[in-house]
């Protein structure tokens, strides 16, 4: 059983993954590091983690390969992937694929202790209250964290699931992409603003895509908005 102080090093440059090991442990986290994909991917599938850092270079099984084995078995263990300097395929694959975040090579240390600690907060998890959310034909349970829509289920990352259940708590209210910053990836994150726009076009081509009822609206020059204009 996993604390939520234990984490997966995954990284094929030993004096990286000994750097990263020694500053975890400094920090009072439980670690493990290994150099290869598939020697990863064994161990994700053998125990629980709390986080995992993985490297997108890897001999054996890729970091994107690993990533897309773990969310194809609904594992979402928060995922820091370690990406090469403005090599933005990576990202933007990462972040398809379901990673949680992502740190450019070479980085500063305190940077990723400060997504870690977002990333970890977020994973946080306490006996969950059964609570169903809806709006039109679309269907949110957070206990089981089931999404479906018309019927149809839905798939999505735990960032998704946590950005879709705050719209719907604030159903018919314009947000700010600040406000979607600080309540959904933490007012210490570190990264690009932008993230939120891309995370609500995940949302769009998930629940809204092939539907004639929209639900996820932009407000030009204010934000987002969940509403059911149908209504």
């Amino acid at each position: 059983m996993a604390t939520n102080r234990s984490i997966l090093i995954v990284e094929d440059e030993e004096k990286i993954a000994r750097v990263l090991k020694l500053e975890l442990e400094y920090e009072g986290y439980q670690t493990e590091s290994v150099y290869d994909g598939l020697k990863a991917w064994e161990l994700v599938q053998a125990q629980s983690w709390a986080l995992v850092i993985l490297d997108v270079m890897l001999p054996g099984l890729s970091g994107m390969e690993v990533l897309r084995r773990m969310r194809d078995r609904h594992d979402n263990t928060p995922v820091i992937m370690l990406t090469a300097r403005d090599n933005v395929v990576d990202k933007v694959s990462g972040l398809d694929q379901g990673a949680n975040d992502y740190v450019t090579k070479p980085f500063e240390i305190e940077e990723l202790l400060a997504r870690i600690r977002v990333n970890l907060r977020h994973s946080i998890t306490q006996e969950p209250t059964s609570h169903t959310i809806q709006v039109n034909d679309l269907i949110v349970q957070t206990a089981s964290r089931e999404v479906t829509r018309a019927g149809q289920d839905i798939t999505l990352t735990a960032r998704e699931f946590e950005l879709l259940v705050f719209l719907l708590n604030h159903q018919n209210q314009v947000l700010t992409r600040d406000q979607l910053l600080q309540n959904v990836w933490g007012f210490d994150y570190i990264g690009e603003t932008n993230i939120v726009d891309v995370y609500i076009r995940y949302l769009r081509q998930k629940m809204d895509k092939g539907f004639d009822n929209p639900l996820l609206h932009t407000v030009r020059g204010a934000g987002y908005m969940l509403k059911d204009r149908s209504s």
